[in-house]
């Protein structure tokens, strides 16, 4: 009888160093409109800055944007001799919210964004110097591309440019999954990039990633009569910023306040900008009548719309 031999399996184990976490000062999260000129500010202040974006491309919601940018008393207004006002601004924009906006943050917005348009117009692609009219406005307020192109495009083109002549660190397919908080202060995040995960030691997180249109489960959550409305909002708009922010004891508010928008292309998310209707555009329903004032604000209009046959 011969004689069996049964050898144990040895594994060879090998020391895996850690990978050491990377430092910044300022880490952006989300390579959007608002993401980037975050990052392209904070370099320009000496900052050394890193960008994570989930997606593979830059831009997000802010490639779609299409009607224009709206500010008052900017310089292509008085060059096109439009009368505006900040003021009017603010009032247009609490009337537009039902004036359940806070006053102080419309504010913000309303007094600083000639600004936005100084600061898009001042990089080398950048190029908001057409003024019309949208929806809600009082005056002529809307800053586009010379010829009425899609303000979006113009934005996201500009900032990418200057991002990457400056050498700006932006890194697609990294996404955020958490934010390192030390006695209750953010200090880095980590993300899972191409590689696996890292870690970022951060001085400041800037969260830009965006709303959460395209996540239907939280839509419906939310607001239940949004069942099966389809989104104008990029795939990546799933609100993972503001779970981020949850997750390390944020709150968040005014997240009942979703807007819908009258005018796309069923079925394929693109947005037909209210642009169209500033410039004269009309609605009518299958009969061929007119139903509403087509600048109204878009709550108005797609609740008018919603009525028809």
């Amino acid at each position: 009888m011969k004689k069996v031999i049964l050898a144990a399996a040895v594994s060879a184990v090998f020391a895996v160093p850690a990978v050491a976490a990377e430092n910044a000062d300022v880490v952006v999260v989300g390579a959007g409109g608002a993401g980037l000129s975050a990052a392209v500010t904070a370099h320009d202040l000496g900052k050394k800055v890193i960008v994570l974006e989930k997606m593979a491309f830059v831009g997000g919601n802010t490639n779609r944007a299409a009607g224009g940018l709206n500010a008052a008393e900017t310089k292509p207004q008085e060059k096109a001799g439009i009368k505006d006002s900040i003021e009017t601004h603010f009032n247009d924009t609490m009337k537009g919210g039902k004036y359940l906006n806070n006053p102080d943050l419309v504010h913000v917005l309303t007094d600083n964004a000639k600004y936005s348009v100084d600061f898009i117009n001042s990089l080398k692609e950048g190029d908001l110097t057409d003024v019309g009219m949208l929806a809600g406005a009082t005056n002529k307020r809307a800053h586009r591309p010379v010829g009425g192109g899609f303000v979006g495009a113009n934005v996201v083109k500009a900032l990418a440019t200057a991002a990457k002549d400056k050498g700006i660190d932006v890194r697609t397919n990294a996404k955020v999954e958490k934010l390192i908080v030390k006695n209750g202060k953010v200090v880095g995040i980590q993300y899972k990039g191409k590689n696996g995960v890292k870690t970022i030691n951060a001085k400041a997180v800037v969260i830009a990633a965006g709303g959460f249109g395209a996540n239907q489960d939280l839509l419906t959550k939310i607001n239940p009569k949004l069942k099966g409305f389809g989104t104008t909002n990029h795939p990546g708009a799933t609100g993972d910023g503001i779970t981020l922010g949850e997750k390390a004891g944020a709150d968040t508010v005014d997240m009942s306040q979703i807007q819908t928008h009258p005018t796309v292309v069923p079925n394929n998310g693109e947005m037909i900008t209210e642009a169209v209707r500033g410039n004269g555009a009309i609605l009518v329903n299958q009969d061929g009548k007119r139903f509403i004032n087509e600048l109204q604000t878009r709550d108005v209009v797609s609740a008018a719309e919603l009525k028809q046959p």
